[in-house]
């Protein structure tokens, strides 16, 4: 299978390709606004559509990661790189007729239950379950465009051909034959191989110095992360389990690990995809470096 990765170079990225680059059933193509130093990258601008075209040809899946990700970003920002971006790679992979399509949506679609019930809905006995069917409450613009990328999507997928005919000649302008599927993942919580354990964004803040380890900070932080945390090797089965699948049309899954205190529901991955995570946040009480 021939796939291709928008914003190949990233945390995310990295992380796929590390988990499934030597895959035998896989032919990676990277695709990123800059070259790569230690692998072959194509080059090019998401936010231009012209750059795109061509890239796409002969390949049968697009995992879609190119993204500006800053909560603080203007909104002038995220409609270039967010929107017209993510529409830009759907409209390049629909002309291509790329069958499967992977679009890294983001725990931001719902961030304001976060926002509102933060910190005690990390404790893993508080009652709530955010699953894929409840209304989206994205927490910041950065949210609102992973919101749009997975309406694009299921436009994408669901248009079907002018029911009106000369009727209605506008519909022609909403219809694609291509992507045939597609899989938003609502990815939580993915740092670098540095720090891919739950107490990675804590420890990245004692080394930037942002925070003491003995700090609330660190404590709260750390806290979040065995909610959020999703591994690597959870990262690349879930990509894994939709590149492989052959049920779905469209659908939304969470990507997290198997942590206690998620506050999302995990079950639809499992049920429709067969994910089966194998890390567990709640189960960490120190830093790798320092458990005994």
């Amino acid at each position: 299978m021939r796939v291709l990765i928008t914003g190949a170079n990233g945390t995310v990225g990295s992380a796929i390709l590390d988990q499934l680059g030597d895959r035998e059933e896989y032919e990676f193509t990277c695709l990123d606004v800059e070259d790569h130093p230690d692998r072959e990258t194509v080059v090019a601008d998401i936010t231009d559509l012209d750059d795109l075209r061509g890239h796409f040809e002969g390949h049968d899946a697009v995992v879609h990661l190119a993204a500006l990700v800053d909560l603080n970003a203007s909104w002038g920002e995220i409609l270039q790189h967010n929107v017209v971006g993510t529409y830009n790679v759907l409209q390049a992979a629909a002309e291509a007729e790329v069958e499967k399509f992977v679009f890294a949506s983001s725990i931001h679609t719902v961030g304001m239950y976060e926002i509102e019930l933060a910190p005690e809905l990390y404790d893993p006995d508080y009652d709530l379950a955010v699953t894929h069917e409840d209304p989206v409450r994205p927490d910041s613009f950065y949210g609102l465009s992973k919101v749009f990328g997975e309406a694009a999507g299921r436009l994408f997928v669901e248009s079907q051909p002018n029911p009106l005919g000369d009727l209605h000649p506008t519909y022609e302008t909403n219809t694609r034959d291509y992507p045939t599927s597609f899989y938003s993942l609502r990815i939580k919580t993915v740092v670098g191989a540095e720090y891919d354990h739950p107490y990675g964004l804590a420890e990245m803040g004692v080394d930037e110095g942002w925070w003491d380890e003995d700090s609330e900070a660190y404590e709260y932080v750390a806290d979040r992360m065995k909610c959020t945390w999703l591994s690597h090797r959870d990262l690349g089965q879930l990509v894994d389990r939709c590149l492989q699948d052959e049920t779905v049309d469209y659908d939304v899954f969470w990507g997290v690990s198997d942590n206690d205190g998620t506050w999302v529901d995990g079950s639809h991955a499992r049920d429709v995809l067969g994910y089966e995570p194998q890390d567990n946040g709640g189960e960490w009480t120190a830093p790798p470096e320092s458990e005994t």
